[in-house]
């Protein structure tokens, strides 16, 4: 099995800070903790069968697995169950899952497929296909609703397009078409609740109770814990429930309440040394569809940490997305560690892969 320790070793130090951070938020249940790590354990296990693949067969997998989380994400639309007034799981007798998980992974699969197969830097037409390929699953997303993983395979897919020599003015194109249909989506595009989002991103205090209750309390959270913080098990804001959703999308603030600036300065380390050595192994990659798929997943996992720390610190409207490999749950770090465990076949095979 050829696994690199390093990452690895990265991956199971958050993992860590998950399984303490599961025991705090819960207010010290151990059944919180024994489910953490069965899912730890799982996705673990899921990542060494990921990195046993053989390199080639990513890029054969890539359009199967596009058009079977297209297929998916249309079931949803039409029979997906209905949850906290969002529909996004199909149900398979015992088995709940969201099928937008999936697109995280094939929506890089399939564009880095398509450019690797052309010659780069892209054409403005390949640009508008491999745009077209990415939005599609988007659209599907956004509609569920589910901004924050619509915005994640969004960054899926462009960081991909990046990857391969997207040219500044066509950066600057995509830009001014995004600010240009800007209000479009605010008037139409957005449900009133996300909007509120926005909204109370610049003025939480003029809700305190309602839409800005969430990032209020984070702030005080954080900003509490000082700079050693209030040690393991000690911080007030989870202990007496003043913070919501404290073991999943806004559990780095517990995290700042109890280890404090040092402990964050620590953890954004350690994030950035995954990024760094993942952003490494791909460069390493002998061929164009390893390299633009590796750094594609590397620019994912970043963004998840960047939307994340900037929703709970409150430099970003909140979204959902959780912290990766360290909330509480299994869906999103079940894709995280299949997306390292491809990464890490890129690595393992790059002998075997064809130049």
């Amino acid at each position: 099995m050829d696994i690199d320790w390093p990452l690895l070793t990265g991956l199971i130090g958050l993992c860590g800070v998950g399984l303490l951070l599961a025991y705090s938020a819960s207010g010290g249940d151990a059944r919180a903790l024994h489910s953490q790590g069965a899912r730890i354990l799982i996705s673990l296990l899921l990542l060494g069968v990921a990195s046993q693949v053989p390199a080639p067969w990513l890029h054969r997998l890539a359009a199967p697995a596009y058009l079977l989380t297209v297929l998916l994400l249309v079931l949803v639309e039409a029979i997906g169950a209905i949850g906290q007034g969002a529909q996004r799981w199909l149900e398979l007798g015992p088995l709940r899952f969201q099928p937008s998980e999936l697109a995280k992974l094939a929506v890089p699969m399939m564009v880095a497929r398509y450019l690797s197969d052309r010659p780069l830097p892209p054409t403005l037409r390949d640009v508008a296909a491999s745009a077209a390929l990415a939005l599609l699953p988007v659209v599907l997303i956004a509609a569920q609703p589910d901004l924050g993983t619509a915005l994640l395979v969004t960054a899926a897919g462009m960081s991909v397009l990046f990857l391969a020599g997207l040219g500044w003015r066509l950066i600057g194109l995509f830009g001014a078409l995004a600010a240009a249909t800007a209000p479009l989506l605010w008037f139409y595009g957005m449900r009133d609740y996300q909007r509120q989002r926005v909204l109370t991103l610049f003025d939480p205090e003029r809700d305190p109770l309602g839409s800005g209750y969430h990032i209020i309390q984070s702030k005080i959270a954080i900003g509490s814990g000082g700079f050693y913080g209030k040690g393991w098990l000690e911080g007030t804001q989870t202990r007496l429930h003043f913070l919501p959703e404290s073991a999943t999308d806004f559990v780095f603030a517990v995290f700042g309440e109890e280890f404090g600036l040092l402990g964050a300065i620590g953890l954004l380390l350690l994030y950035g040394f995954i990024i760094g050595r993942a952003m490494h192994i791909a460069s390493q990659a002998s061929d164009g569809y390893g390299r633009l798929l590796g750094g594609g997943l590397v620019c994912t996992f970043f963004v998840y940490v960047l939307v994340n720390i900037g929703m709970v610190s409150g430099i970003l409207p909140v979204v959902g997305v959780p912290l990766p490999l360290v909330s509480y749950g299994g869906t999103s770090m079940v894709t995280l560690m299949l997306g390292f465990g491809m990464l890490m076949s890129i690595r393992g095979h790059r002998k075997l892969w064809p130049a």
